[in-house]
C-alpha cells in the first residue's frame, strides 16, 4: 500500500514516506501469565505488573503482589522498553498504554496486561504513540468484548490493529517533539490537580468557619464545649463564636434509618414503586442523582420515609474517612425515599438553619465520625444511636440567616474558580488529543525527503522475521529428528541441519501481506 493512501479501518490518509502495516507485522504482543491459587506460594516468587499498576504513559509499582513463577519467569519477564497495554479495563481506557522503563527491575506481568516488542526499526516510543492515539480516539473499542461492565482487548485482536509506520527517522523527530510538548501539558495538568486540592481543603475549612459563625475573620472566638455521653468520644470541639452553643444531634433533630429492600415485594405488581437514594447518592456535600433507583415498598413505609425539603442525608457505612458525608434534600424526586445505609435528620424548632449542619457535618464533624466508627475486614460503620449523639453548633437566631449567607458567597467563589481548573483541564485533555492528531497528520515536525521510506523498513523486518522463523522451523526439525533416534537407536542419526543466511533462507523476496508502491 502506498504511503499516501488510506486503510480501511483508519480513514486517514498517512504523510509521503509512510506506510500501512498492522501490530503483527512490526513487532510482538503476548498476553501475560494468569493467576492461578496455586502459585499463590512456591519456590520462585516475583513481583509481577497488573491493570491496577499501569496507567497512561505511567506505571505505579507502589502496590505489587507477588506469585510463582517457577520455570517460566524468563517467558513473562519484563524488559526495559516494553509496552504494557491494559487487556481488561472501563471501555473507554481499554488499551491503555505505558513504557516499562526497569523500574521496578526483575518484575514479570499478568494476563490483565499485553506486553508488545517492537522490530529493529519501530521505536517502543513511536508504538507507545500509536498506542495513545488508538485509544484517545477510540480504536480499541472495534476490537474488544464486554462481559460484566468490563472491555477485554485480546492480544489476537490487537494484532490486526493497524499500526501506522513512519521513517525510523522520522519517528525520532516525531518522538521528541511529541515528548517536549506533553511535558508542558503534563505540568500544567500538576499545576491545575494541586490547585483543586488547596479548593477542597479550603471548602472544607469555609464550611466548618460558616457552620461555627467564625468565616468573619473579626467575630470573637469563644471555647468550645459539651457535657460527655458515655459512648461516644467527643474530643476536642472546634471554637465557635461568641453566643453560639452545642447540642447534641437528637436534641434538634429526629434522626431515622431506611427502608431495607425486600426482594419479595420487588415482583408485586400492587406494591407503590419510589425512587429511594442509596450511599452512592450521598457525596461529600452534595447529592449525585444521575443515578437513582426504584424500590417497591409498602405504603406505610413510603409515609413515614417520604423525605422532605430540607432533610440532612448522612452515610451510615463505607470507607471510614467517607462516614456521615452526605448532603440536604431539596424536593429534586417526589416520594423519594432513601435506603438502610442512610440516616436521615430532620431538624425542628428551627434550632439551626439545614445548611450550617450539613456544612459542618461535611467538615469539622469528619474527625468525630471517624473516631466513633467502627471498622469491620473492609468497611467502616457507624450506629444510629452514636450519630444521634453528635454535637451540633447552634446559632443564636438572629444570626443564622447571615451565618447561611456569608457562607454561600464564600462557597459560590470557591466553586467557580473549582469550575474555571475543571474546565482548564477539560482543555488540556483537547490539546493532547490535537497534539496526537499533529503527530500522525504529519504536521507536528518537518519531513525529510532522505529518509529511507517506510515501506522498505517494513520489507527488511519481514525479510528479518521470516528469516528468524526459518531458523526456529530448522531447529525443531533437529531436534525431532533426535528424539526420534532415541527412541530408535539403530536408525542412523541425520544428516546435520544446514545454518543458511537470510537471503538463502527465503530466497527472492515473497509477496508482502501488505501491498508496497514501486
Amino acid at each position: 500500500m502506498s504511503g499516501t493512501e488510506t486503510n480501511k479501518n483508519d480513514p486517514q490518509e498517512l504523510p509521503r514516506g509512510w506506510a500501512w502495516a498492522t501490530v503483527a507485522d512490526v513487532g510482538d504482543a503476548e498476553l501475560g501469565r494468569a493467576r492461578h491459587p496455586d502459585w499463590h506460594t512456591g519456590p520462585e516468587m516475583r513481583p509481577y505488573l497488573r491493570v491496577a499498576n499501569v496507567f497512561e504513559d505511567r506505571i505505579d509499582a507502589t502496590d505489587l503482589k507477588e506469585m510463582d513463577f517457577s520455570g517460566v519467569f524468563e517467558k513473562y519477564r519484563l524488559e526495559p522498553g516494553d509496552v504494557l497495554l491494559n487487556e481488561g479495563q472501563s471501555p473507554h481506557l481499554v488499551g491503555r498504554p505505558a513504557i516499562y522503563r526497569g523500574v521496578p527491575a526483575d518484575v514479570a506481568f499478568t494476563n490483565s496486561l499485553i506486553r508488545f516488542r517492537a522490530n529493529t526499526g519501530v521505536l517502543q516510543e513511536w508504538a507507545l504513540l500509536v498506542f495513545r492515539r488508538h485509544m484517545h480516539f477510540g480504536r480499541f473499542m472495534r476490537e474488544v468484548r464486554i462481559t460484566t461492565n468490563i472491555a477485554h482487548l485480546s492480544a489476537t485482536r490487537l494484532r490486526t490493529v493497524e499500526f501506522p509506520v513512519p521513517p525510523t527517522a522520522e519517528q525520532h523527530r516525531i518522538v521528541d517533539a511529541v515528548k517536549a510538548h506533553l511535558a508542558r501539558l503534563d505540568a500544567i495538568e500538576a499545576k491545575l490537580h494541586t490547585v483543586l486540592g488547596q479548593l477542597d481543603r479550603l471548602e472544607v475549612a469555609v464550611m466548618s468557619a460558616a457552620a461555627t459563625g467564625l468565616l468573619d475573620p473579626d467575630e470573637q472566638h469563644a471555647s468550645s464545649a459539651i457535657p460527655s455521653r458515655m459512648g461516644v468520644d467527643d474530643g476536642p470541639l472546634p471554637d465557635t463564636a461568641v453566643g453560639w452553643t452545642w447540642k447534641r444531634l437528637e436534641d434538634i433533630a429526629d434522626v431515622v434509618g431506611g427502608v431495607t429492600k425486600d426482594s419479595k415485594r420487588q415482583g408485586d405488581p400492587d406494591t407503590p414503586e419510589v425512587p429511594y437514594l442509596r450511599v452512592a447518592n450521598a457525596q461529600r456535600a452534595r447529592l449525585d442523582l444521575t443515578h437513582v433507583t426504584k424500590i417497591r415498598v409498602a405504603e406505610k413505609v413510603v409515609d413515614k420515609l417520604r423525605l422532605r425539603e430540607g432533610d440532612l442525608l448522612m452515610a451510615e457505612g463505607g470507607d471510614r474517612d467517607k462516614l456521615g458525608r452526605g448532603w440536604i434534600w431539596e424536593d429534586q424526586l417526589p416520594d423519594c425515599i432513601h435506603q438502610n445505609h442512610l440516616f436521615r435528620a430532620r431538624l425542628r424548632d428551627d434550632a439551626t438553619h439545614p445548611k450550617l449542619l450539613a456544612w459542618y457535618v461535611n467538615s469539622a464533624a469528619r474527625a468525630w465520625f471517624e473516631s466513633n466508627g467502627k471498622q469491620s475486614v473492609n468497611l467502616a460503620s457507624i450506629s444510629i444511636s452514636k450519630v444521634k449523639q453528635l454535637p451540633v453548633p447552634t446559632p443564636p437566631p438572629e444570626s443564622q440567616v447571615a451565618a447561611v449567607k456569608a457562607g454561600e458567597q464564600a462557597l459560590a467563589r470557591l466553586a467557580q474558580l473549582t469550575e474555571h481548573c475543571r474546565a482548564a483541564l477539560a482543555h488540556n485533555t483537547v490539546l493532547r488529543r490535537a497534539l496526537l492528531a499533529d503527530a500522525f497528520a504529519g504536521r507536528l515536525v518537518p519531513q525529510d525527503s532522505a529518509d529511507e521510506p517506510a515501506e522498505e523498513l517494513l520489507k527488511r523486518i519481514r525479510v528479518e522475521r521470516e528469516a528468524i522463523e526459518a531458523e526456529k522451523k530448522a531447529i525443531r526439525r533437529v531436534a525431532r529428528a533426535r528424539a526420534k533416534a532415541d527412541t530408535h537407536p539403530t536408525m542412523a542419526p541425520p544428516p546435520p541441519a544446514h545454518t543458511t543466511s537470510a537471503v538463502d533462507a527465503i530466497g527472492e523476496q515473497a509477496t508482502l501481506p501488505l501491498e508496497f508502491s514501486a
